[in-house]
């Protein structure tokens, strides 16, 4: 028996309608700390439009960004992923040796394998298992759901949980339809045993693998390794279907918070904090005046990051945490989206 590839197919953000409306809830796990990471090196839409031709204007505009940061070429995704980890671990003054579970969620690992996970587990020298998850931009959304499954069972007593993406090594540098729109950075929180009413109120992970061609990355794997002609042909790069991804991500994020809010009979006022995924401003906007959220109870980071994709979330978090606008006790909306085409979101209980 043979197995071939399926023919390219076209597909639109109209054929892509699976939505589950299964929802879980998961509580007796907090968030003990945060943590986060971005290179110090600043690429400003002015530095691209010198390299590339870009226009600055057109990618403000379209999307809200000004400026990203880029990794050096000696480090790599487990580096970002280590200093987000060891903030996150120096914040909540714990005995690292205490950690026994490391979950990584990314889809730029550092080699096919060793996993980052342990990576991160050596160089932080923790007694612990480690694994990446890749759900591309809900990768940390995935690897939050099932870190806190371990804490929630005694099957944890610590778990560090990181999300981080090195995208400029990833995106084609001559594509203006991608290549401003990410960045590299990592965030990093760490779980552990909470009150009963604390963790996930609600939550949903979900997929529609019938939009993978939407957001993909051709070849590398598989079924189109790396060769001479794939990468003449730039397919060893990221391609993303940007006009039909942005109308699947705008419906999807109003239809999955909606469904947190009727799950939990809370409304949008009951909410402390809303923090989407770093994608694109006009998505995060559209969202949100759809579902009536004032603008102050909504994080945005994107401007000075771009999509940093699975360290978006961490790392907002992060900074929220910082700047005092998260408190023991808050309401936190968590929306992750992206390749898979998959999505993580939850109502957590801080």
């Amino acid at each position: 028996m043979s197995v071939q590839g399926s023919p390219a197919r076209q597909t639109t953000a109209r054929s892509v309608g699976r939505f589950s409306r299964r929802t879980n809830s998961l509580l007796g796990f907090q968030v003990v700390s945060c943590g986060s990471y971005v290179p110090d090196e600043v690429v400003t839409n002015e530095d691209l439009q010198q390299r590339h031709g870009f226009d600055p204007e057109w990618i403000s505009q379209r999307s809200g960004i000004h400026e990203r940061r880029y990794l050096p070429s000696d480090q790599a995704t487990s580096d970002m992923c280590i200093a987000a980890a060891r903030k996150a671990i120096r914040k909540a003054g714990i005995d690292p040796q205490d950690i026994d579970l490391v979950i990584v969620g990314t889809f730029t690992p550092d080699h096919p394998f060793p996993s980052t996970a342990c990576l991160v587990q050596d160089a932080l020298g923790l007694d612990a298992a480690a694994v990446d998850l890749q759900a591309a931009c809900a990768g940390f959304m995935y690897a939050l759901t099932t870190g806190a499954q371990y804490i929630a069972t005694g099957n944890s007593k610590i778990a560090l949980i990181i999300g981080g993406d090195c995208n400029s090594r990833v995106v084609d540098p001559k594509d203006q339809g991608t290549a401003p729109l990410f960045g590299d950075g990592a965030g990093a929180v760490l779980l552990a045993e909470g009150d009963p009413h604390q963790g996930l109120m609600c939550y949903q992970i979900g997929s529609d693998g019938s939009g993978g061609p939407m957001l993909t990355f051709p070849s590398g794997g598989t079924r189109q390794p790396i060769s001479h002609a794939e990468i003449d042909n730039r397919s060893h790069y990221m391609k993303m279907d940007g006009r039909n991804v942005f109308k699947w991500a705008v419906r999807l994020v109003t239809d999955t918070v909606e469904l947190m809010l009727d799950k939990t009979g809370m409304s949008p006022h009951d909410v402390d904090l809303f923090v989407l995924h770093q994608a694109n401003i006009r998505i995060i906007n559209y969202a949100m005046e759809q579902l009536g959220v004032p603008e102050e109870k909504v994080i945005v980071n994107l401007q000075r990051y771009g999509n940093t994709s699975g360290g978006s979330i961490p790392i907002a978090l992060d900074e929220a945490f910082q700047e005092g606008r998260i408190n023991r006790g808050d309401t936190i909306l968590l929306s992750g989206f992206g390749g898979g085409l998959s999505w993580g979101t939850g109502l957590l209980r801080w």
